[in-house]
């Protein structure tokens, strides 16, 4: 079963970035995400929604 909620680390990992960028990003709310008391989480396809704005050439 593919994991439809996602941790930041899982995120860095899955986009080759940071850690730390990638928190910074979920932050500035850049990438779509929610907090589960201190820690944040990204569904899956917010992510695959960020992936494709950044391929219709937006910027972050």
């Amino acid at each position: 079963m593919t994991k439809e909620i996602m941790t930041v680390a899982q995120v860095a990992e899955y986009l080759q970035l940071s850690e730390m960028t990638t928190y910074k990003l979920v932050q500035e709310g850049k990438i779509s995400g929610f907090k589960i008391g201190r820690h944040w989480r990204v569904k899956k396809e917010d992510l695959h929604e960020f992936i494709e704005e950044l391929k219709s050439n937006q910027r972050i």
